[in-house]
């Protein structure tokens, strides 16, 4: 297990969100279709941790079934990576932290790689900002995806749960649904 702080430790454990990583390698929220990674070192002074959130996303390629429709041009992947750094730029305007480092996104041929990294004086503030800024990711993510495409996995998962809560939607008050924007 990696070592954290004791406080970061105490607000991870006690979060209904959030759990132990198998591997040992801190914390996963429990409320994303993605990989997450949340980890804490010791904070300087009288802050309680600095936290190294990572959340795994798959590239626009990765998430479509080739079989079942047209395959992603490159100059589409390309154009949708580039949308979704400009669209990421704002990630932590919804943190409580102030004290935090521009996005990180590394890319690679079949996953992108969001790395946050941000100073919390408050352990308890530090968590719930990092289950904000994942489903800030997640939800960024989704709006980013390309119509005309069939999509698998965590994608799949993100369209089936808009339709669903579009149809919930309609169901209960008679409003028009759908998937989101």
């Amino acid at each position: 297990m990696t070592d954290q702080p004791p406080a970061v430790e105490r607000e991870l454990e006690s979060h209904d969100a959030f759990t132990p990583r198998d591997d040992g390698d801190g914390h996963q929220l429990e409320t994303t279709v993605f990989e997450t990674i949340v980890t804490a070192d010791e904070g300087q002074g009288k802050r309680d941790g600095k936290f190294h959130v990572t959340i795994s996303v798959p590239t626009l390629s990765a998430a479509t079934n080739d079989d079942a429709g047209p395959s992603v041009d490159q100059i589409v992947e390309d154009g949708w990576f580039e949308t979704l750094e400009r669209r990421l730029e704002d990630t932590f305007s919804l943190a409580h932290t102030s004290t935090h480092e521009a996005p990180t996104l590394e890319r690679g041929s079949d996953e992108v790689r969001v790395i946050l990294e941000y100073v919390a004086w408050d352990a308890g503030e530090g968590v719930e900002d990092a289950k904000t800024l994942i489903e800030y990711v997640e939800g960024t993510y989704a709006q980013g995806i390309v119509p005309g495409y069939e999509y698998e996995g965590e994608a799949a998962a993100l369209l089936e749960n808009a339709q669903s809560q579009g149809q919930q939607a309609a169901d209960g008050n008679g409003e028009s649904g759908g998937m989101p924007m």
